[in-house]
């Protein structure tokens, strides 16, 4: 049940907040290049379990892609399903989705030079969202979804930074603002620093990252949080 905050700007030109959640006990590793054969370039946050990346960037290539899962329709066994941490290495390589994959729902969003957009499989029908200048956010369902209640209580916060934030100092105030949502219990349906297990899923809070893609490169950073689920510096 992760988060994204992301700012469009213009054709090739974009910068997000994304917040992943996870369950804790599943190991995994800060941004790296941990794909050196494979995936030469590609610097990613890396799940060692399935060896895949809940995000990814080709600075190279100007590529950038987040993993987020969402509910499924089919009925695909777990034995059949293929990680989906294949898909943001894959995306940023140039080789996205575009039919019925073995795996569970997920929202994949891209951003690259020829613009920003999200690839949504539900276990039934792939569909391409393609996502316009402006501020939007995405969690497990739709994008800008009223009905998801952490984009329904801060969405509006969220692009009233748009165009106030100092040049160079936009992850300052959008960091900022997640840190004010931090005031919601992490179990509260609002939140966006979260714990999901009074909802039945494993999954916390564990990290955030912040980038930015544009013509002239890609820049990107992440924070651990100070334990699962818990806001602070």
């Amino acid at each position: 049940m992760c988060t994204v905050v992301i700012d469009v700007e213009d054709a090739g030109s974009a910068r997000l907040l994304a917040v992943r959640d996870e369950d804790p006990d599943r190991a995994w590793d800060g941004l790296g290049p941990w794909w050196p054969e494979q995936y030469p370039g590609v610097l990613g946050i890396r799940d060692r379990r399935a060896g895949g990346a809940w995000l990814a960037v080709d600075p190279e290539k100007r590529r950038l892609a987040v993993l987020l899962n969402r509910a499924d329709l089919g009925d695909l066994p777990d034995s059949r399903a293929q990680t989906r941490g294949s898909l943001t290495l894959e995306s940023v390589s140039g080789r996205s989705p575009d039919g019925p994959v073995p795996m569970h729902g997920f929202n994949l969003l891209e951003v690259g030079p020829e613009g920003a957009r999200v690839l949504s499989w539900d276990g039934d029908a792939l569909r391409e969202t393609p996502i316009p200048r402006g501020v939007h956010m995405i969690a497990h369902d739709d994008l800008d979804d009223p009905a998801t209640p952490r984009i329904e209580a801060w969405l509006d916060r969220f692009r009233a930074l748009r165009g106030t934030d100092a040049e160079g100092d936009w992850a300052s105030e959008w960091v900022g603002l997640l840190g004010e949502t931090a005031v919601l219990p992490p179990e509260d349906d609002r939140a966006i620093i979260r714990d999901n297990r009074p909802h039945g899923y494993p999954t916390q809070s564990l990290l955030y990252a912040t980038a930015s893609v544009s013509p002239s490169g890609v820049e990107v950073h992440d924070r651990a949080l100070p334990s699962p689920a818990r806001w602070g510096v």
